[in-house]
């Protein structure tokens, strides 16, 4: 029998660790290969692991709510099966069981000390038999940070409320920090008059909820019209890669869904070669999934343009952080009816502002101009000829 090891997978484009919410088996059980052995959650899904070997479950490492870095080791499981997946290529090698694997570092903690010029001969490791994890040297990084940085912490007074932060804020937290250091955000805002959308929405927005069960929300509407443009203007749907830009084939748009105190972003595939009634149920479907907990990895990975609805919270003017590695996020802000001047007469309308934040690496104000403007004429425009349903 060999000992092999099943490690904290990558359930994310830019997921970096997760938290072991469940065990589904206990030591002693025996797994088929891909049975559900525990259920994790990060900053974008809930998942189940599917083991990776056909064995019996020698021993559980990961306590219940505990956060780990990819790639760290969760359990063993002892298997006739004579090689184990590298944690971080997932390329079969030979599970070495001496004490020397300290001296076998992963590409992700090579990478990362070399980032920082840390010596990996002086680090300390805390996984099994003394090896290096990411995390090892994530914390002499972070201390590093609070040495140099002589961080203060508030002072905690009486009748003051301390609240923990879960894996899922932490790691947005992070990103966020991450997107703000290494972007240089640009910023630029423009108002759409959508009378003519609000019209067409209220016409038919009864109909279409009798006939298809759920409701069909402005936000369908934009994100179609958004779609569209991105199609025209590919430069928009991009990504920054170091030394050279990616403009991405498909279309996936990322969409904001508040649960509870918990942010997800799910994902429209394709949307551009949707229907605004395939748009409007693949919004149903994705909020109905984060607010039940049950979003898969395919839900929230693949995402290539970020559409933001601040609106429904009554916002009329923000400035998103950019979703890394995408290159702009817009935010639609609230509908509201106010006076404006249509050919020298007064007239109440119904206006919204979009609020577009662009990684300057990859995209300037020209090409940002001419897509806000193309947003803005779909939306104007919305008609059942220029927008169908079907």
């Amino acid at each position: 029998m060999v000992k092999q090891r099943m490690t904290m997978p990558k359930l994310g484009e830019s997921v970096t660790e997760g938290t072991v919410t469940k065990w589904l088996v206990s030591e002693g059980d025996h797994v088929n290969k891909y049975d559900p052995i525990a259920e994790v959650l990060t900053d974008k899904v809930n998942a189940e692991i599917p083991s990776s070997f056909t064995g019996v479950i020698q021993e559980i490492i990961a306590k219940e709510d505990e956060t780990l870095s990819v790639g760290d080791v969760i359990c063993t499981i002892e298997t006739e099966e004579a090689i184990v997946e590298n944690e971080e290529k997932g390329v079969p090698m030979p599970l070495s069981t001496s004490s020397d694997n300290r001296a076998r570092y992963s590409p992700a903690v090579l990478k990362l000390s070399q980032q920082h010029n840390i010596d990996l001969s002086k680090v300390k490791g805390s996984g099994k038999g003394g090896r290096i994890t990411r995390k090892d040297v994530q914390a002499l990084i972070e201390a590093g940070k609070e040495t140099s940085s002589a961080v203060q912490k508030e002072p905690v007074a009486h009748g003051d409320i301390i609240v923990p932060l879960d894996g899922i804020k932490q790691t947005v937290a992070a990103n966020m920090v991450r997107t703000k250091q290494e972007v240089p955000h640009a910023w630029m805002m423009i108002e759409a008059d959508v009378t003519k959308l609000v019209q067409y929405r209220d016409s038919m927005k009864q109909s279409f909820k009798q006939n298809e069960g759920f409701n069909i929300t402005y936000f369908a509407f934009f994100v179609k019209a958004v779609a569209r443009a991105l199609k025209e203007f590919p430069e928009m749907n991009a990504m920054w890669a170091g030394d050279h830009i990616v403009r991405k084939k498909e279309i996936n748009i990322s969409i904001a869904v508040a649960a509870d105190d918990k942010l997800f972003v799910p994902v429209v595939k394709q949307a551009d070669e949707k229907s605004l009634k395939g748009i409007a149920r693949d919004i149903h479907d994705l909020a109905k999934k984060a607010r039940s907990g049950t979003l898969r990895s395919e839900d929230v990975t693949g995402g290539t343009f970020t559409l933001n609805n601040t609106g429904s919270f009554g916002s009329v003017q923000s400035m998103g952080i950019i979703n890394y590695p995408q290159a702009a996020i817009l935010q639609v802000e609230s509908i509201i009816k106010r006076p404006v001047i249509i050919d020298g007469m007064i007239a109440v309308r119904d206006m919204v502002n979009l609020c577009l934040s662009l990684d300057h690496r990859v995209l300037d104000g020209l090409i940002c101009g001419r897509f806000m403007k193309r947003v803005k004429e779909l939306l104007e425009n919305a008609s059942e000829e220029s927008m169908p349903v079907y």
